[in-house]
């Protein structure tokens, strides 16, 4: 591979490829700029004649940039983006030439077919229509590759019935809905110059990278993404070694073109290392406002498997590509801030204190604890359910880690009524003269815990590595605006402010502190000890679906309107059929790789291993031929086994696909489809380790994660 020797300043490039405020301020007249800012900002509706201005200098800029076509980019339900491509010309003249156009309402609206992508059942499939609208809050781009340039417009989209059939519309909605019930909050503490309250996000996105060449060769990762057999190598992470390693340099020059990618579209990729397990990384950005992040995260997955192929790479976005070395995920860092700055996730120096921060922080314990099901429910994935609770990912078990300094403050509240006093964070001394003594922070942190607080944000670490974090945001920002709406209507009854604050803020600490909990979620005893407090453990995400629709979710959804009861109904449909399908595909994979490669392959092994044994006793009747003999016994017996438990899963994958969908068909793919699955790679694992390498039809573990 090539090395790159171009040099290039990251201030010059950054957001060079987003149509962004810097860009509208320079190319919009002064008064069409003044209306998007406030289309923006208030969520004002913009009129037509604005929007006419505002395509023809987003048509005119993206020209500039090589774009010959445009398209409305939005997030159906599916787990990726979608876009269809239209180009500027008109049709042409009489003298053949044609024009480059591009009207308001071609940027507002879109009519891409709505009948082929998932709907739960909100439209049949003769029902075609649906739409894009222009979600301005989030920056077109132009994104160049191979196929040129393209203007890429994010858009929301719903069916011609008004559902939403997307990520962002429950997005923006739930992101309207604790705007609405903080700026309450703030009001009651005399806040009255905040005028909006952001949910900001920083998804941090774990990945492998493999050679391409080698991942051609494994049928399981091209169709599924995982590997569906594989032993493991004599190394695999237990020396700790990878984790923040030297970057080597062929995946370093890999990162430093996906960076580059990211920058030119406003991606604000920050922190990049080697995470634990071989071949596996991390890539950070900086905080955005929620419906941003989203968007960006869909560009960085998108951006780390386009880059990985021109570099001979393949990256793998599956939670768990290999079994027995730590699978990826994506922590969900969430905060809320207001338009001035107020971090209202800030404790500030004396917590104890701060009685506004005191009563959001109890508040999202409420909202935790009480809606634990739906958070567990907004990170169930097929993939995370070979992570969660695997002593790698957190449990499947949703706590909250506060850190000693809080925790003690909750407990002074609670135990006393008020807090006096918040524990500092001291001095760390090294014991070496030449390095310098500093503060420390008043508390550790937790890696197990799947909600945790870090300082003044709040960070999710249950999110699948694969998934949109749109799923896990929308309930965040929900379950807190409800917290918020229900404290602010108390408070705003009450004659004595400060007393009833006082005692809300103790009573929502000792009514929700089961799901604090700081010490070490991996450990069977939590397991025991969440039990014991009445936390669920919802270990499958089969289990985890039903959440979404109970009577306590609808109820909390549609006063928000976030979602409304069809919405929720038909997202249910929707993770029942995924869940059967991605496990049908799977079971598939493996009914063909065994059948067709390495069946064959171990009965080659095996008449090659008979016919030297014939070949020996025949040169030398007195030889030793236990050895031989004890192999093609041990390996005839596992092919024996491979095969019937081929034949089983054969049959039980015949019978889940004549199933109707739903959950009944769902829970049989779990208990019945992926038991059979284990059956038969439990023998072909085995196979693996005593067949001649050579024979074996497909790269090794080894040969994919310590082979890069």
């Amino acid at each position: 591979m090539e090395k790159s020797t171009e040099y290039f300043n990251v201030a010059d490039i950054f957001g060079e490829n987003v149509f962004s405020d810097a860009v509208m301020q320079e190319r919009l007249p002064k008064k069409t700029y003044q209306k998007m800012k406030q289309t923006i900002s208030e969520g004002k509706e913009l009129d037509l004649a604005t929007a006419d201005v505002v395509a023809h200098e987003m048509k005119e800029w993206a020209i500039e940039k090589g774009a010959t076509h445009y398209t409305h980019w939005f997030q159906p339900m599916t787990g990726v983006t979608a876009e269809k491509h239209d180009s500027f010309i008109t049709a042409p003249k009489e003298n053949g030439k044609v024009l480059m156009s591009f009207s308001g309402k071609e940027l507002i609206k879109g009519e891409p077919d709505a009948s082929s992508f998932p709907s739960g059942g909100l439209r049949a499939t003769f029902e075609a229509r649906g739409y894009t609208a222009w979600d301005c809050t989030s920056p077109a781009f132009v994104r160049q590759d191979a196929a040129g340039a393209t203007l890429c417009i994010p858009t929301a989209f719903c069916s011609y019935t008004g559902e939403a059939l997307d990520q962002k519309t429950p997005l923006l909605r739930s992101m309207e809905a604790v705007d609405k019930q903080a700026i309450r909050l703030l009001r009651l503490f005399g806040n009255t110059t905040s005028k909006k309250v952001t949910a900001s996000v920083g998804p941090e996105q774990e990945y492998f990278i493999v050679d391409r060449e080698k991942y051609l060769k494994r049928k399981d990762l091209i169709f599924t993404g995982r590997t569906l057999f594989g032993a493991m190598p004599p190394k695999g992470q237990e020396m700790d070694d990878h984790y923040f390693g030297a970057i080597r340099e062929r995946i370093a020059a890999y990162m430093r073109d996906v960076n580059k990618e990211l920058w030119k579209l406003g991606v604000s990729a920050k922190t990049q290392h080697n995470e634990v397990a071989p071949a596996q990384h991390e890539l950070a950005p900086i905080y955005a406002t929620a419906n941003v992040a989203v968007d960006h995260n869909q560009l960085v997955m998108e951006t780390l498997k386009k880059v990985a192929g021109r570099h001979g790479l393949q990256c793998l976005l599956h939670e768990k590509p290999f079994a027995g070395v730590n699978g990826s995920g994506k922590h969900n860092n969430w905060s809320i801030t207001t338009d001035d700055g107020i971090n209202l996730l800030d404790p500030g120096v004396t917590p104890h204190e701060n009685v506004q921060f005191l009563l959001v922080l109890t508040c999202i314990l409420k909202a935790v604890d009480i809606h634990a099901d739906l958070l567990r429910e907004s990170a169930a994935d097929v993939g995370n359910d070979h992570r969660l609770g695997a002593n790698e990912a957190p449990p499947a078990i949703i706590s909250v880690f506060l850190g000693e300094q809080l925790e003690d403050v909750l407990s002074q509240l609670i135990s006393t009524g008020s807090a006096t006093h918040s524990l500092k964070g001291g001095k760390l001394e090294t014991g070496v003269t030449t390095l310098p003594d500093f503060m420390k922070d008043a508390t550790d942190r937790n890696r197990t815990s799947p909600f945790a607080f870090t300082g003044n944000k709040f960070e999710f670490r249950m999110v699948g590595s694969q998934d949109s974090i749109a799923q896990p945001n929308i309930v965040l920002n929900t379950i807190v605006a409800e917290a918020f709406a229900e404290a602010c209507d108390f408070l705003e009854k009450a004659d004595n402010f400060d007393a009833a604050v006082h005692d809300l803020i103790k009573r929502y600490a000792t009514e929700h502190y089961r799901v604090v909990f700081n010490g070490n979620g991996y450990s069977e005893e939590w397991v025991a000890e969440a039990g014991r407090r009445g936390l669920p453990n919802i270990t499958s995400m089969v289990d985890a679906i039903p959440a979404l629709n109970t009577e306590k979710a609808v109820k909390l959804f549609e006063k928000f309107g976030v979602f409304t009861k069809a919405e929720l109904d038909s997202r249910v449909e929707i993770e029942y059929e995924t869940y059967a399908k991605e496990i049908n595909i799977e079971a598939k994979a493996m009914i063909d790789i065994a059948g067709k490669q390495i069946i064959p392959a171990v009965i080659k092994y095996t008449t090659a291993l008979a016919t030297s044994l014939s070949s020996v006793k025949n040169a030398c009747s007195g030889a030793d031929t236990s050895v031989q003999e004890e192999l093609l016994t041990e390996v005839s017996s596992l092919l024996a086994k491979t095969r019937a438990a081929l034949v089983k899963l054969e049959k039980v994958t015949d019978q889940g696909v004549h199933m109707e969908e739903g959950r009944e068909q769902a829970v049989y793919y779990r208990d019945e489809v992926k038991s059979a699955m284990d059956a038969l790679r439990a023998p072909v694992d085995k196979l693996e380790m005593i067949v001649d390498k050579d024979m074996w039809p497909m790269p090794s573990y080894g040969d994919l994660i310590f082979e890069v």
